[in-house]
C-alpha cells in the first residue's frame, strides 16, 4: 500500500512498537518506502499520551509539572524526547499543547497542557518547540485554535463551544505567539458556534481561513487530528476530502485498518504547491535550531529546574 499510493508519512502509535531494534527496524523500512525525507511522527507529550514507554523508553513528566518552573527544565524535557524519537527514526513529534488548561473543561486535556495562563503556555510552549527543534525533530503545536473549552472529549463526540468570539481569543494566544515558529499544526474536531455555527475546525473553511491562517495568523503546515475520531460524520476519504479543501495541507487517519487507509490513500488529493513549500520552511526552521546535546546535561537541566524551593 505504502509503495503502489504513498502517502506523506505514517504516525506510529503503541500497536507499531515493541522494542527498540524492531522500531528502528520498522521506520527504516518505511522510509525505505516512502523515501528519507518521509516524515514518521509520534504523539510523545509526556505524561498519559506517550508511546515510548518504559522499561525500553523512560517516563516524562506531564505538561502541567512544568508550570511556574524555569523554562530551560521545559527546554531540557523537550529535547530528551526529541533524543529519543530521533533515535528510534522518528523526527515529527505531536506536541507541545497549546490549549489551555481550563478548570471546567473535559479532563481529556488535563495536565497536558502547560496552564490556565496564556502567557504561561506561551512561555513554556516556545521552550518545548526549541528543545524538539534542537534534536532535528519537528513539533506539532495543537489543538489549533484551541481546545481547552470542550466539555466533551472528541474522541467519543463532537464538542460544541458556545463561547464568545472574545473568551476565544484568549485560547488563540499561545497559538499566535509561536505561529512563526516552525512548528506544524493540528487542528481541533471542535464546532465553534461563534466562529462556524455548521461545521468542526477540522472542515470548515471559515475556521482554517478566517482564524488560524487570518486571526492567527498561522502560516505553517496544517494537518488535522485523527479523522476516524468521532467527533466527526462520514467515510475517511471523504473526509479527507473536506478537510484539505477546507484548507488543511495534510490529514490523519489512525485506525490501522489497511482497507480503510488504502482507499483514502487513493481518493486523496496530493499535496500542493503551498504545502510543499510549508514543509520545507519547517524543515529549516528545525534546521537553524538543531545543535549537538549532551543527554545527562539535559537530564540534570531538568530534574534540576523540577525540584520544589
Amino acid at each position: 500500500m505504502l509503495r503502489d499510493t504513498p502517502p506523506l508519512g505514517v504516525i506510529l502509535f503503541a500497536r507499531n512498537i515493541d522494542r527498540p531494534a524492531q522500531l528502528r527496524l520498522l521506520t527504516a523500512a518505511i522510509r525505505d518506502a516512502l523515501g528519507e525525507d518521509a516524515p514518521i511522527l509520534v504523539d510523545q507529550e509526556g505524561g498519559r499520551v506517550a508511546r515510548l514507554r518504559p522499561p525500553d523508553w523512560p517516563q516524562s513528566p506531564p505538561a502541567a509539572d512544568f508550570e511556574g518552573r524555569p523554562a530551560a527544565a521545559a527546554f531540557a524535557n523537550a529535547a530528551l524526547i526529541g533524543l529519543e524519537c530521533r533515535a528510534m527514526g522518528m523526527d515529527v513529534v505531536c506536541a507541545p499543547l497549546l490549549d489551555l488548561r481550563l478548570p471546567e473543561a473535559h479532563g481529556i486535556i488535563g495536565n497536558r497542557a502547560f496552564s490556565p495562563d496564556p502567557a504561561e503556555v506561551i512561555r513554556l510552549g516556545r521552550e518545548t518547540i526549541h528543545g524538539l527543534q534542537a534534536t532535528g525533530c519537528v513539533p506539532v503545536i495543537k489543538h489549533i485554535p484551541g481546545h481547552g473549552r470542550a466539555l466533551a472529549d472528541s474522541h467519543l463526540e463532537l464538542p460544541r463551544v458556545a463561547d464568545s468570539r472574545e473568551a476565544l481569543a484568549q485560547d488563540c494566544l499561545p497559538f499566535a505567539a509561536l505561529a512563526a515558529s516552525g512548528a506544524w499544526a493540528m487542528t481541533a474536531h471542535i464546532l465553534y458556534e461563534a466562529l462556524d455555527p455548521v461545521l468542526p475546525a477540522t472542515l470548515s473553511a471559515k475556521v482554517i481561513s478566517h482564524v488560524i491562517r487570518g486571526a492567527i495568523g498561522f502560516d505553517g503546515f496544517l494537518v488535522s487530528d485523527d479523522l476516524s475520531m468521532k467527533a466527526l460524520r462520514g467515510q475517511p476519504a471523504a473526509l479527507a476530502q473536506a478537510s484539505v479543501a477546507a484548507g488543511c495541507d495534510a490529514v490523519l487517519h489512525c485506525t490501522g485498518v489497511i482497507e480503510e487507509t488504502a482507499a483514502l490513500l487513493a481518493a486523496c488529493p496530493v499535496l500542493h504547491d503551498a504545502a510543499i513549500a510549508r514543509l520545507a520552511a519547517a524543515r529549516a526552521a528545525m534546521q537553524a535550531q538543531r545543535r549537538e546535546l549532551d543527554p545527562a546535561a539535559l537530564l540534570a537541566m531538568r530534574d534540576q529546574g523540577m525540584v520544589a524551593v
